[in-house]
């Protein structure tokens, strides 16, 4: 039987744990359910905190590559994502550090605004962007991870320690099925180059 201090314990844990959770919303959502293509899409999550900062140097995804692998040479299809507060310059940007070896995703030059502005406690991010990859760099972001935390402003892994925590990003994938068709259709094409 729990005490009443061992009740008192649980509780504030709880309390504790709903609170952390409450000011890490998903801000942004990353879909990878098209082959060869990724979009970012906004979503009404919150801001963790108040930052003002350069969309020169951007957004970065932590932990949002598995594996080294490619750097990036997206084309950019459409695009209109921005930070709430500040206007969108139609020409999102992805890059990918260390020529292929960071293991984080950089959302960069959004607006047409040099200083960009986020508020805790309101909507973060608006609008969406798409852009093509090649099959190598797609693959590495299907490799990659299914969640993780977003900073600004950052643009690869050592820029993390001094930027500040915005809140988190979320990945969809292809239904199993549908990787799999993949993998096949990738091995009948490198047949048919022999």
């Amino acid at each position: 039987m729990l005490t009443y201090s061992m009740r008192s314990a649980v509780g504030a844990a709880a309390v504790a744990c709903f609170a952390t959770g409450a000011q890490a919303d998903d801000l942004l959502i990353v879909d990878l359910t098209v082959p060869n293509q990724v979009t970012i899409n906004s979503t009404a999550g919150l801001s963790a905190a108040t930052v003002s900062g350069s969309d020169t140097t951007g957004i970065y995804f932590d932990n949002f590559y598995g594996v080294a692998g490619n750097a990036l040479a997206d084309v950019l299809v459409s695009g209109d994502i921005t930070n709430v507060g500040n206007p969108s310059d139609f020409t999102p940007d992805l890059f990918r550090g260390g020529s292929g070896t960071d293991t984080g995703l950089n959302l960069w030059s959004w607006s047409s605004d040099f200083t960009v502005d986020f508020t805790a406690g309101t909507q973060a991010f608006t609008g969406s962007g798409t852009w093509t990859l090649t099959a190598d760099e797609y693959a590495d972001m299907l490799a990659g991870n299914m969640s993780g935390d977003l900073y600004f402003p950052a643009d690869t892994s050592d820029d993390v320690a001094n930027a500040t925590l915005l809140g988190t990003y979320k990945v969809i994938v292809p239904a199993p099925a549908s990787v799999v068709l993949l993998g096949i259709g990738g091995a009948a094409a490198i047949r048919r180059r022999r």
